[in-house]
């Protein structure tokens, strides 16, 4: 005789239905347990820490960022006082979301080690030296936390939660105050011998050219970073005497790539011209990236990306100009697909399932 069956709806991680026929004679105990599983939800913790601020973020399986918290950085000198109020904010988070289990903390820190866990004497943060992060993380709760750079961490958002999604080989630039890169290969980021790889900000691209902050001269990000960009702003300003155009009337110290990005949204000559030296040498530093790595994308992302096609579409024409013929149709040069507000907090979390 064939066994009578009753008709189930759940719902996924994603609120899809799905449906079970599961027989009558099935112990409702069992069922709920099935169901409980079959629904659960898995969450972690992303930790963006920036010189000024720290963003805490809680993130389900799914990419969407539940709800964020924020911690001055910049008000600690002591880092065991900042580990415990940080963790005091995850526990709150935790609790309004009704999310008693974390798989994971993953952590985006300036200086980031991924090997040892630590902030390995960061610049910009008031707390010197070496730091510790993940140990003293799991002093306060017991599970894996990862650490790594801020371009690192997008780089492992990208491809968790992004457009790099079943990809194995990619790049990601992060243009900002400085330039970032992470690199994945054969499904890996590459780290290097001593956790620092992947600099490609600090490939000079004009010997003996501007000076950075590194100490050497002529890094890409002194030419393509949102400080660059308000840097070649200035000169070509000032080597235009009758440049007459909404760039001119703003003071030199209060001048900002994003200024620059919307004056030649809006036709601003000089300030396209800006963007298309931008993007002609960035647009070489890809082409260069492509021959060491050999990936099927390239995603960049950062304030100066806002600017759309302005820049976009002379990376892509220095690009293809500027890549060797063996890699032609091979690489597409993309957009992060990371939503902007929570792309820090969606990194640093991917660092958890690295």
């Amino acid at each position: 005789m064939a066994k009578k069956v009753r008709l189930v709806n759940i719902r996924n991680n994603f609120g899809c239905k799905n449906r079970l026929f599961l027989p009558y004679s099935t112990n409702f105990r069992i069922l709920a347990l099935s169901k409980t599983n079959l629904i659960m939800n898995t969450y972690s913790i992303g930790i963006d820490i920036g010189g000024t601020n720290t963003d805490i973020g809680l993130v389900r399986d799914d990419g969407r960022c539940l709800a964020k918290k924020n911690l001055p950085t910049n008000k600690y000198y002591d880092a065991s006082i900042y580990v415990s109020d940080i963790y005091s904010q995850i526990k709150y988070l935790m609790a309004e979301n009704g999310v008693e289990a974390i798989d994971g903390i993953g952590i985006a820190a300036p200086a980031g080690n991924y090997y040892t866990g630590c902030i390995e004497n960061a610049t910009n943060l008031n707390f010197k030296g070496i730091v510790d992060l993940a140990a003293a993380f799991r002093s306060h709760i017991d599970v894996p936390v990862v650490v790594s750079n801020d371009a690192n961490a997008a780089a492992y958002g990208e491809l968790v939660y992004g457009g790099a999604k079943g990809m194995k080989n990619f790049i990601t630039f992060t243009l900002g105050t400085g330039v970032g890169s992470g690199i994945v290969v054969d499904g890996k980021l590459v780290h290097g011998k001593t956790g620092g790889a992947g600099e490609l900000g600090h490939a000079i691209l004009i010997p003996e050219g501007r000076p950075c902050g590194c100490g050497r001269k002529g890094c890409l990000e002194t030419y393509t970073s949102a400080t660059g960009i308000r840097r070649t702003a200035l000169e070509m300003i000032e080597g235009t005497p009758d440049y007459v155009g909404a760039l001119s009337m703003v003071p030199p110290e209060e001048l900002t790539s994003k200024m620059v990005g919307d004056a030649a949204k809006y036709g601003d000559a000089l300030a396209i011209r800006v963007f298309e030296k931008t993007g002609y040498w960035l647009g070489i530093a890809l082409a260069n990236a492509v021959a060491f790595s050999g990936p099927e994308a390239i995603f960049l992302m950062g304030g100066p990306v806002k600017a759309g096609e302005v820049l976009m579409k002379p990376v892509r024409e220095s690009f293809k100009k500027h890549l060797c013929f063996v890699y032609d149709g091979s690489v597409d040069v993309r957009v992060s697909e990371l939503p902007d507000n929570d792309a820090a907090i969606l990194g640093a979390a991917a660092l958890s399932k690295a």
